[in-house]
C-alpha cells in the first residue's frame, strides 16, 4: 500500500457484490479472482446457510478468504463484519482489495455502509447480480420481492446473469422492467460468469490521476458496451464545493466512479475527491498537487451525455476571482 507525507496508507478498495440467492454471485467472483493478476485479494463470504459452501468454493481461487458466520451480514453479525475489517486494515501488509460477498437476503447498501464506518476503506462500488431467467417472479413474490427490489435499487452496476436461459424478446422485457426499481443506468450481460473487470478494476481503464500527468487511458475489454468509457476534466479554476456535489449527483445513473485531485474555493489545498455508489467524498490531500484541478470519470456515456457532464462541471466552478 501506498502513503502520503503524514505515513497514512492510502484506503483499500471496497467492493460490495450482491444479488438474490442463485443469482450466480460466486462464479461472478471467481471470475475477478481468475484474472486478478499480482493484485492481493481479501474476500469476506456470508452464505445464508448452515454451511458456507461459498467461501469453499472461492477459497480455491484464493487463500485470503474470511468466512462469517451464518445469517444476514448487516443484521446478526454486524459487529463480527466491523471486527473483522478492522481487523484487515490493521494488517501490516494490507490487501490491494477486498470484496465482501454478501448473502442474498441481505441489503449490500448496508453493508458498504458498515464497511466505510472504517476510514481505512474507499468504497469502489456495489455490484448485484441478476438473474434474468427468474427475476421478475422473484419481484413479484409477496415474502421476497422487497429484499430484491432493495438489492437492485442499491447498485452501483448491474450483472445480468443466465440470459442463456431466455430468448432475446424476453431478455428485453425483463430489461426494461430493471428500470423502474434500478437507480443505476449501468447493466451488463455476464457470460458464463465472465464480464468486463473495468468494474473492478480502474487500472483495466484509467491511468493514475496525477494534475499534469497522462489522462484515461484507451485500455478496454472487447465486451464493454460502446459507451463505456473513462473521460477526464481539467480545469484551473476552483471549484465551488456546492456545486460540485450538485452536478455530480445528476450525473450519479450513469456514473460507475469518478476521482480526482481538486482545489476548493472555500480550502487553500488540494483535496482528493471520490465519488461511488451515492456518496461524494472530499477530503485533503497530503501529497504534491499542482494548481489544475483533474477528475477522471468512468461510466456509461455517450457522447452528448459525456459533453452535458464536461458542462456541468464547468458550471460548478467558482466564478470568484482567485490571485
Amino acid at each position: 500500500m501506498t502513503a502520503g507525507v503524514t505515513g497514512a496508507r492510502t484506503p483499500i478498495p471496497l467492493i460490495v457484490v450482491g444479488g438474490y440467492l442463485g443469482a450466480g454471485k460466486t462464479t461472478l467472483l471467481n471470475h475477478v479472482l481468475a484474472h486478478a493478476g499480482q493484485r492481493r485479494i481479501t474476500v469476506l463470504v456470508n452464505d445464508f446457510g448452515a454451511v458456507n459452501i461459498d467461501a469453499a468454493l472461492i477459497r480455491e481461487r484464493t487463500g485470503d478468504v474470511i468466512n462469517l458466520e451464518n445469517g444476514c451480514v448487516c443484521c446478526s453479525i454486524g459487529g463480527q463484519l466491523v471486527d473483522t475489517l478492522l481487523s484487515i486494515s490493521n494488517r501490516p501488509d494490507p490487501p490491494d482489495f477486498l470484496v465482501i460477498e454478501a448473502s442474498g437476503v441481505s441489503d449490500p447498501v448496508r453493508i458498504a455502509q458498515i464497511g466505510l464506518l472504517d476510514r481505512s476503506y474507499r468504497l469502489y462500488g456495489i455490484i448485484v447480480a441478476v438473474d434474468v431467467s427468474c427475476i421478475t417472479q422473484t419481484l413479484l413474490d409477496p415474502y421476497v420481492g422487497d429484499i430484491a427490489r432493495q438489492q437492485i435499487a442499491g447498485a452501483t452496476a448491474i450483472l445480468l446473469t443466465k440470459t442463456d436461459l431466455v430468448d432475446e424478446g424476453r431478455k428485453t422485457e425483463v430489461v426494461a422492467g430493471l428500470a423502474m426499481p434500478a437507480h443505476t443506468g449501468i447493466m451488463l450481460e455476464t457470460t458464463d460468469g465472465a464480464f468486463p473487470l473495468e468494474l473492478f478494476f480502474d487500472d483495466n481503464l484509467t491511468g493514475r490521476v496525477r494534475p499534469g500527468g497522462p489522462g484515461a487511458l484507451n485500455i478496454r475489454s472487447p465486451n464493454l458496451p460502446a459507451d463505456f468509457c473513462s473521460f477526464v476534466f481539467r480545469t484551473e479554476a476552483r471549484f465551488d464545493r456546492k456545486k460540485l456535489k450538485d452536478a455530480l449527483r445528476n450525473v450519479s445513473g450513469k456514473l460507475l466512479r469518478a476521482k480526482g485531485l481538486i482545489r476548493l474555493d472555500d480550502a487553500t489545498a488540494t483535496h482528493e475527491l471520490h465519488v461511488a455508489g451515492g456518496r461524494i467524498i472530499i477530503t485533503p490531500f497530503l501529497g504534491e498537487a499542482d494548481a489544475e484541478s483533474t477528475i477522471v470519470l468512468i461510466g456509461v456515456f455517450n457522447d452528448e451525455a459525456k459533453q452535458a457532464t464536461l458542462d456541468a462541471l464547468t458550471a460548478a466552478t467558482s466564478t470568484a476571482c482567485h490571485s
